[in-house]
This record gives C-alpha cells, structure tokens and sequence, in this order.
C-alpha cells in the first residue's frame, strides 16, 4: 500500500489502532510502512512516524500489570511518608517490597492497602498518620470513655434484611433491618411513638454508657431513649424523671420530663446530613450526651431511674421515603480507675482505645483513656507496663496476630511520643485472638474480648 494512500499521520494511525489484535502488531505496521516509502518529500512524515514507532514499541513491552501502575507513584509498602503524601495530593499510589518488586494480590492486582501489603510481608499494619490523631482538634476536650463491661450489644449483622432485629423486643410501629451504604442498620418508618425496648441481663449500674450512631433526615425528627420503660401501652409523656433525646432541631441530650425539672438541649443539624455517633456517659447523677466529638449536654444532677430495660421511642412520625436510621448499639458498665485497678489486680483491660477498621490507626475517639494512661505513667515514674492487644475470633489467626502486634505497639508508640514516657518503661505484644475473656459465640462476648491491656511489670 503507498504512502500516498494516507493523507495525514492520523489516518494511517486510525487504521492501523483498527488493526490491533489482528496478526500483525501496531510497531510492525508502522516500521514495515516506513521502509516501504523511502521519499524525500516525506521526511517530515517519516520523522513522525519514526517517532510513533518508538512509542508504540514500548507500549507494547507494557504487560497489562504495567498498563495499570503506569502514571501511578511507586511506595514501599511501610514508607508512610511516601503514601502520606500521596494520598495528601490525590495521586494514585501502588506499593512495592523493600526490592522495588510491585506487590500482587491473589488476583493479580497491584497492591494499594498498607494494611494488606504488611500482612503479605509478615509484618504488623503500618501506624498511618490519623486526620485528625488523639488529642487534636475538637478531641484534644473530649472525654468520653466507654465502659468496660459491656451489657448489651447489637450491630444486626446476625440479622435478615427486612427482618425486625432478633434481639430487641418489638412494642410498636414499623421497624426492620437495611442495607444503607455498606451498613447494616435498624431503619423506622413510622407511624409516631414507634418504640422497641432492649433487655438487659441486669440492672443499670451507677456508671453506664450508651453507644450508637443515628441519621434523622428531617429537621423536626426525633426519638428518646429512657432508661426505664413507660407503663405498658402508654408513651414517653407518662415517664418519670430525665431520659435522653436525639433530635436535629427540637436538641439532642438530656430530656425533662413533662413535669418539669433539668434539661439541656442542643440543636443538632449534622444528624441531617449523615449518620453520626451519638454517646451517653453516666455516673450517678451526672450525664453527659455527645454528638461525634462534640459533648451537647453536660448536667451534673439529672434524675435517671435505673432498670433492666432501655426504651426506644421516636416522637416525630418518620417515612419510608425519610427513615430513621440507627446503628450498632451498645450498653456497658463504667470501669473503675485504671492505677487503682492496676494496683490491685495487676492488669486491666481498656476497651476506649479505639482503631481504625482491620488497621493499627488509633482513632480519635482514645483520646481520654489514652490521656489517662500518660498521666498515670507521668504521676507515677517507677511504673513499668506491658501494652497487650486482643481481638475476637473472627478472621484468621495470623491475621489476628498480626494485626493485635501492630497496635499494641501503635499505643506504646503513642504513649512515648506523646507523653515522653521512657522506652524501657513500656513493652508491647499481641495476642491475636488467642486469650479469650469471654466466649466469642456472643456479640457481647466479642465485644468484651476487643480489648487493650495494661499489665503491670516488676
């Protein structure tokens, strides 16, 4: 075929990118086309062609692993200065061994998670800078601590979607169990007063907490939660003394009865625009209610009954085009002071360090339990501790292992850098899933063997 018979470079280019896949490849066509058309008159034409012939030599040296990481920044896998930055700038990264050799997945896919590049080199997850890290920002004033001996906990996931949740106790309206973003979650419809009660094995103690995360996408949507029921058949109005309330404009926090008495309310937009954690911290007379980082309600003489049940109810009639949606709950008993229980027991299990999902970052929420730690081990300079991690049974053993290795070290980390403790004066270790506290048949159970523990050294 003559030269002649293409008008532009882009002609020929868009017959012969046609050609691809057939018997001949692209680099050839172009170099055969090349020698075949030896005159002068083309040199500008040559030229170009010579060019596109280079290139589409190396692209065509390119397997289809180096099409993928091809433009993307290169970091070994535990240089988190390297992955910081890239993911700081947006850029695509993928993760190599300390050899440079590019990280594969059983599939064949580059690798981009440090947390599963470290598992595949047999070392712990990487401690990734937190945005924002314990202790900074609007967590540098939070103080909720969550207790240690949990009561009730549900995150549904043992549960059908459409079902109502097996372990709540139906009372009225319309209630079942979604998918929602990745999430599993209890969603109301309605009608208004709508409530369900969660039994507890025991009676509320002094100190207790509640967890959960909830999304009101109306601005006059709303729901309480009372620490004794009402009277069989009747609403919220018939309580007696203080309960709690989640609401977006009406306040979320602590709730007077229709009597009267103490109350403190904060509007609460955010629960409008995404699920949020909502928090309640107890001790005696004294509650605190917290949304995300922010504490909304702070009164030192409530009026809480105590009982074995929690009651649920909302107060503004939601839909199913804009449900109520409530996350995991969990119930516990307050934990005693962490030197006090040291010294006594020798050891102490903290469940207020919190980490990131399948990951050795500590996550914000730590930072009181954390503070409590580092004060300890400044007020009292001859302490020496063993930081030990402990995960459930769900995962693999190494897996588990690993990943308990990694942040027990991140909270001896942490401490050192944070509150200058000396090195010789911490050790770390994990434990994977291998030290059980409670049975891991239980979602309670699970729960309470999620843990970090002190343990005091000679």
């Amino acid at each position: 075929m003559a030269l002649s018979s293409f008008r532009t470079l882009e002609a020929f280019m868009s017959m012969t990118r046609r050609a691809r896949g057939a018997l001949v490849p692209l680099s050839f066509a172009i170099a055969a086309l090349v020698l075949a058309t030896p005159s002068p008159a083309h040199g500008q034409f040559i030229k170009k062609l010579k060019d596109t012939v280079k290139q589409a030599a190396e692209d065509e040296t390119l397997s289809g692993v180096d099409q993928i990481v091809r433009g993307k920044v290169q970091c070994v896998f535990n240089d988190l200065e390297c992955i910081q930055a890239a993911q700081d700038s947006g850029e695509d990264y993928v993760l190599t061994d300390d050899e440079g050799e590019l990280l594969l997945d059983d599939d064949g896919q580059p690798v981009s998670d440090p947390n599963e590049a470290a598992t595949m080199m047999g070392e712990p997850p990487p401690l990734m800078d937190a945005a924002p890290r314990p202790g900074e920002g609007a967590w540098a004033n939070y103080d909720f601590v969550p207790g240690e001996r949990v009561l009730f906990y549900d995150d549904f996931s043992d549960d059908n979607v459409g079902d109502f949740p097996r372990r709540l106790e139906f009372r009225k309206g319309n209630w079942d169990i979604i998918e929602w973003e990745g999430r599993t979650l209890l969603r109301n419809t309605g009608p208004r007063y709508s409530s369900i009660e969660i039994v507890l094995p025991e009676d509320l103690p002094e100190r207790f907490t509640i967890e959960t995360e909830a999304y009101l996408p109306h601005s006059n949507y709303q729901f309480i939660i009372a620490t004794t029921p009402p009277l069989p058949g009747k609403t919220w109005s018939t309580l007696e003394g203080n309960f709690f309330q989640v609401g977006v404009a009406h306040g979320t926090g602590v709730k007077a009865p229709q009597g009267g008495g103490v109350e403190s309310l904060n509007a609460a937009p955010i629960l409008s625009e995404q699920l949020m954690p909502i928090r309640i911290m107890v001790d005696g007379r004294y509650a605190k209610v917290y949304v995300g980082e922010q504490r909304v309600a702070n009164v030192p003489n409530a009026e809480l009954a105590r009982s074995s049940r929690l009651f649920i109810e909302n107060t503004y009639s939601a839909s199913a085009d804009q449900p109520i949606l409530i996350g995991p709950i969990r119930v516990a008993a307050g934990g005693a002071d962490l030197y006090d229980a040291l010294e006594e027991k020798g050891r102490v299990a903290t469940h207020g360090i919190l980490f990131a999902v399948n990951s050795a970052n500590i996550r914000p929420e730590s930072t009181p339990t954390l503070e409590e730690i580092g004060e300890m081990l400044v007020d009292h300079p001859d302490l020496r501790l063993s930081i030990e991690g402990h995960t459930d049974s769900d995962g693999e053993d190494t897996y588990n292992q690993t990943l308990s290795d990694g942040r027990a070290a991140a909270v001896r980390d942490y401490l050192i850098e944070q509150y200058g403790v000396d090195p010789s004066r911490l050790e770390s270790a994990g434990f994977g899933e291998s030290a059980p506290v409670e049975s891991n048949d239980t979602p309670e159970g699970k729960q309470q063997n999620r843990r970090v523990e002190l343990v005091k050294l000679d």
